[in-house]
């Protein structure tokens, strides 16, 4: 996929779906690493202690390759993929769906289950804002500290996302840099002299 944009969630949302006495409750959380996912699940286990299921689906990256799904005790296939399912269903990544699963004692059945975990997941959803975000390409960039205003100017102007800073006399900066931009950026900061520009 060389998409220069990609679509998200801006926060995270909750919504409810019972079937015969079965509670799932849904919660989506905008992530943007592996990490993002450990600590939302972590909270939501020590919130929900009792439920019986903690299953999720998650998709990050533009690539289609990065994704993870877990039925966490459910048949095989009965909640993660379903959950999973409404994420590309809406042409989203970066997000974490959790549907926390509440038995009520009376078993659902493959087919209820894909049911119930498709329309939570899909509740959830809808009960927040989809927003489309450029797709970044990082860049480590290394120059003079005297160079620091242009540097900076072009960043801030381009919507760089700024991660690490090193600004001493010899300043070190890794950016995010939208890639629909890209190439109009890295030949503005190729101009201004003494500024080295390194992929990451």
């Amino acid at each position: 996929m060389n998409a220069d944009f990609y679509n998200t969630i801006t926060g995270a949302s909750t919504a409810e779906f019972k079937d015969r006495g079965s509670r799932f409750i849904a919660f989506t959380y905008p992530i943007n690493n592996t990490e993002d996912f450990k600590i939302h699940r972590a909270r939501l286990k020590k919130e929900h202690p009792k439920a019986n299921h903690h299953c999720f689906a998650y998709r990050l990256g533009v690539d289609g390759t990065n994704f993870r799904v877990s039925d966490d005790g459910e048949p095989s296939g009965s909640a993660g993929r379903p959950i999973l399912g409404q994420i590309d269903t809406n042409q989203l990544t970066n997000m974490l769906i959790i549907v926390v699963r509440y038995f009520g004692g009376t078993l659902l059945g493959v087919p209820g289950l894909i049911n119930a975990y498709k329309t939570a997941a899909a509740l959830a959803i809808g009960q927040t804002s989809i927003i489309q975000k450029p797709v970044l390409i990082p860049i480590r960039l290394q120059f003079d500290y005297m160079h620091m205003n242009d540097v900076m100017k072009l960043l801030k102007q381009y919507d760089c996302i700024i991660g690490k800073q090193e600004l001493q006399l010899f300043c070190l900066i890794e950016a995010g840099i939208p890639k629909n931009i890209s190439m109009q950026l890295l030949s503005e900061l190729k101009e201004i002299n003494g500024v080295e520009v390194k992929g990451m």
